[in-house]
């Protein structure tokens, strides 16, 4: 099962976006619910600064997790 993402998820893409210049395993951080699985995700760079901000489907998106999960 895929966590859908909500917002301040860090998240990477899981295809090319070519016409805006992303690859697959960019990561990004969502900053904004447009619709249940549309997210507006700003990519920055490692100063910071964004360069590019564009809305992304659900099923575009992967979720990062930096903790392990909980041991069933």
């Amino acid at each position: 099962m895929t966590k859908q993402p909500r917002l301040l998820d860090v998240v990477a893409l899981t295809a090319d976006l070519t016409g805006r210049g992303l690859c697959r395993g960019q990561v990004g951080t969502v900053v904004e619910e447009l619709a249940p699985d549309t997210f507006e995700v700003e990519f920055s760079d490692d100063e910071g600064r964004t360069y590019s901000s564009l809305s992304v489907h659900s099923d575009q998106l992967m979720v990062l997790h930096y903790n392990p999960s909980e041991v069933a």
